[in-house]
């Protein structure tokens, strides 16, 4: 099928190296005015002026882009998507002073989501979250991650990610599937020092053999954290999902500068991702590395935290710098990644063309897909987003509004257009 998207206010290509931009070349998202994208099959074949590519691909379908922003589809490369319930009494928990270690303390947090999804079935999982992603459609996201975590056992690991595998095949999304089973110490494995080795010599011995035997994950990620995976565990657990065939993340300095970003750059992580905490030397690893360096600012947000992650240090010290959603049940209850667009502005002092480079082709690179996704240039996915506006700085103004027209994932369309 030849598709020819006209008419648009502006086109944000993105286009560039295939790869994530660093420093100065995220100031430009190659926002053009006045050319159409055309797309055959399921590729874009070129971006320019609407009458020659009329001339060259005679008999397309026009896409009439009247009043819109064409951009390429929203590429979220962190997210937790499938759960049970949500965890909205944590919100009001907080509220009145408790922490977020002090939560997980007493078995909320992570527990909750533990003991909820072991409690469900494959069908009632994939239910919820078939819903949930076609919200996340809605708002321009076209590729994301998702990641398991929420069962740490094998059986329970291996029943998440099978649920992921069934939505990818379900829905238009490109979803990329991440192993998490060292999300947390389980409860069962917490009550002495042995039984948290134990639960190591399951993740290595069984959990992660039967992950890649099923070849059900493309990523393994660990929480680095002080009271979850010391960064010697994590060096441990990482070194060996990468022997068994699978790319590698962290969650790293989330609340505290404990290395998990010089672990990260160490080992060749795809991506270190939260980075609140993270220090000056582990800056300085990120950006003398190929580690994407993926914050997550609603997550901060929704926690009522002052500090955000360091984006305007990473970025302007040379560090590539993504934005994601961490969509979760407890900590970034948001489906809206255009939202997210906004707090990289708003609290991250980051400028519009930065945001949407990050939110794309820096997405894309964080799940080591610059190659295919994340900018509309030829040879490209055919992924595109259509907002609502004028102009691109429009994005993240009409912050929490749902601007989305349509999207389309390899030339099909992903979420309803009624252009």
């Amino acid at each position: 099928m030849r598709l020819l998207f006209v008419n648009a206010s502006q086109v944000v290509t993105c286009a560039g190296p295939p790869r994530g931009r660093r420093g100065v070349e995220m100031r430009d998202a190659g926002i053009l005015n006045n050319v159409a994208v055309a797309v055959e099959g399921e590729r874009i074949v070129a971006v320019g002026p609407v009458n020659d590519l009329d001339r060259a691909m005679p008999g397309s379908e026009r896409i009439d882009c009247r009043g819109c922003v064409v951009i390429p589809g929203l590429v979220d490369s962190h997210t937790h998507s499938v759960f049970g319930r949500p965890r909205y009494e944590e919100q009001e928990m907080r509220a009145a002073g408790q922490g977020y270690m002090d939560i997980a303390a007493r078995g909320g947090g992570i527990h909750a989501s533990v003991r909820d999804v072991r409690a469900r079935d494959e069908e009632d999982l994939f239910a919820l979250a078939h819903g949930r992603l076609l919200r996340i459609a809605s708002h321009g996201t076209t590729t994301l991650e998702v990641k398991s975590g929420y069962g740490l056992t094998t059986e329970d690991e291996l029943k998440l990610l099978r649920v992921i595998a069934r939505l990818s095949e379900a829905l238009p999304l490109r979803l990329i599937p991440t192993w998490l089973g060292a999300h947390e110490i389980p409860l069962e494995h917490r009550k002495s020092e042995s039984g948290r080795n134990s639960y190591i010599d399951l993740l290595l011995g069984e959990m992660l053999p039967a992950i890649a035997a099923a070849k059900l994950a493309r990523f393994a990620d660990v929480f680095c954290e002080p009271g979850v995976f010391t960064v010697a565990e994590t060096r441990l657990i990482l070194n060996a999902a990468r022997g068994a065939g699978l790319a590698t993340k962290l969650h790293a300095d989330e609340l505290e500068p404990s290395g998990g970003a010089e672990l990260a750059a160490e080992i060749g992580a795809t991506s270190a991702d939260h980075l609140a905490a993270i220090s000056r030397n582990g800056i300085s690893a990120l950006v003398a590395s190929g580690t994407v360096a993926t914050l997550l600012p609603g997550t901060l947000f929704f926690l009522g935290r002052q500090r955000q992650a360091p984006a305007r240090a990473l970025i302007d010290s040379g560090a590539v710098v993504a934005l994601a959603t961490d969509f979760n049940p407890g900590t970034s209850p948001t489906v809206n990644f255009p939202l997210i667009l906004t707090l990289g502005v708003s609290q991250l002092g980051m400028s519009v063309a930065e945001v949407l480079i990050a939110s794309t082709v820096n997405g894309a690179a964080a799940l080591a897909l610059a190659g295919d996704t994340g900018q509309l240039a030829p040879g490209f996915s055919a992924d595109l987003a259509l907002f609502e506006a004028e102009d691109a700085r429009e994005l993240p103004y009409w912050y929490g509004d749902r601007r989305c027209r349509g999207s389309w994932v390899r030339g099909k369309p992903c979420h309803p257009c009624d252009l």
